[in-house]
């Protein structure tokens, strides 16, 4: 046995209780140490608490928006991007008509408008995403999502 007092019984004697300290010691600093991949990115949003449903919208209120509304096209498997009534066809032009639609904001006084990004259920995050680098890219800090009408229909 390790540890006996004899020495007939055991002629190498291991000091096991210094091994296992040092071994807990190490597992607490890995265990310490270790950082965790982050699967998903962050994405700061807050819900505005002044806009919603629970305000009824009245015809008077001009609307002072830059509005993206993102489509998925089942058949062909892609997303259809629109700017108002206009389709979109790649990221330069979506990107120049948020340039223009915002400096005419900003020329009005009204740097605040915000970029509503109203996507269908089905849009691919990556597409939501890659109009959100769009308005930074711009300067746009406003940049909200609206609930598009996939989500309307199942109320």
């Amino acid at each position: 046995m390790a540890g006996s007092q004899d020495p007939s019984d055991n002629p190498v004697s291991i000091q096991v209780v210094p091994m296992v300290d040092i071994i807990f010691c190490l597992c607490v600093f890995f265990m310490c140490s270790m950082k965790f991949k982050e699967l998903e990115g962050k994405f700061e949003s807050w819900l505005p608490k002044d806009k919603g449903q629970s305000q009824p919208m009245t015809m008077d209120t001009p609307i002072e928006e830059i509005r993206v509304a993102l489509f998925w096209n089942e058949a062909e498997r892609t997303t259809t991007r629109k700017f108002g009534s206009t389709v979109v066809k790649d990221d330069t032009q979506l990107q120049e008509l948020i340039k223009e639609s915002y400096a005419g904001w900003v020329r009005l006084g009204k740097p605040q408008t915000p970029a509503i990004i109203d996507a269908a259920e089905l849009v691919p995050w990556r597409e939501v995403v890659r109009v959100v680098n769009l308005a930074k890219r711009e300067k746009i800090e406003k940049i909200e999502f609206a609930a598009g009408k996939d989500y309307e229909a199942k109320k």
